[in-house]
């Protein structure tokens, strides 16, 4: 998998991680970086910004690195956490990168993904969510009622955020105990069939025009509630 991007190159190069490959820009300049090149003895080459920007589509900032494809956990894994968060179908990168980033930001180190429909941890996601993905474990899953219905078996309460009308106002639900929150869609939102199975519908009251929430907004303010009534 190619990943890019200074902070996400300084994330893998400082804890270690395997690197099959580096590819620098000519003239790149950041001493810390190419002192862990060095130190870690990783072969590196220059291409020119032309020939870098061939090789991804985002804002690379001069490095590329090859890593060994993202190992996903197990739902056994993960059994043992407080707080785990669903991402029911997200389809933007960016937006899954900004979650991972706000879940590790609120020491929630589980989320589950479905394998199909859904984006993966790709170089976006990596670069978005700017080195905190080694502190949070993915799971990929392929259904997500099976798994939804193991984790009520080990006594989780699941959580699915909606503006339904049946959905009560999130600072109103309680929020001890082992919790699962499921974040919907961008566009369509959770599922009707993981809706069915949610034992609480919470929303997030909207006050003018707009009707939703970017779905990374959504998940932090519902993390954050979930963490100030559990203190």
């Amino acid at each position: 998998m190619l990943v890019y991007g200074r902070n996400v190159a300084k994330e893998i190069l400082q804890n270690g991680k395997k690197v099959e490959k580096i590819i620098l820009q000519n003239g790149f300049d950041d001493n810390l970086i190419i002192s862990l090149i060095e130190k870690n003895n990783l072969p590196f080459i220059y291409k020119s910004k032309k020939e870098i920007d061939h090789l991804v589509d985002g804002l690379h900032q001069g490095i590329i690195l090859t890593i060994p494809d993202y190992k996903y956990y197990k739902v056994e894994d993960i059994i043992n956490e407080k707080i785990i968060v669903i991402l029911d179908h997200l389809e933007d990168p960016h937006n899954v990168g900004a979650i991972i980033r706000t879940c590790e930001a609120g020491g929630i180190n589980a989320i589950i993904i479905p394998k199909d429909r859904q984006v993966g941890i790709n170089a976006t996601v990596m670069k978005t969510s700017v080195g905190t993905l080694e502190n949070v474990h993915i799971v990929s899953v392929t259904n997500l009622v099976n798994t939804i219905n193991e984790l009520k078996a080990n006594g989780f309460w699941i959580i699915g955020t909606t503006l339904a009308e049946k959905s009560i106002d999130y600072r109103n639900i309680n929020y001890d105990g082992k919790i699962v929150l499921v974040v919907g869609n961008e566009g369509k939102g959770i599922s009707k069939i993981v809706e069915k199975n949610c034992d609480f519908l919470a929303k997030i009251p909207m006050y003018g025009k707009t009707n939703s929430l970017n779905a990374s907004v959504a998940t932090g303010i519902m993390i954050y509630e979930i963490i100030r009534n559990r203190k």
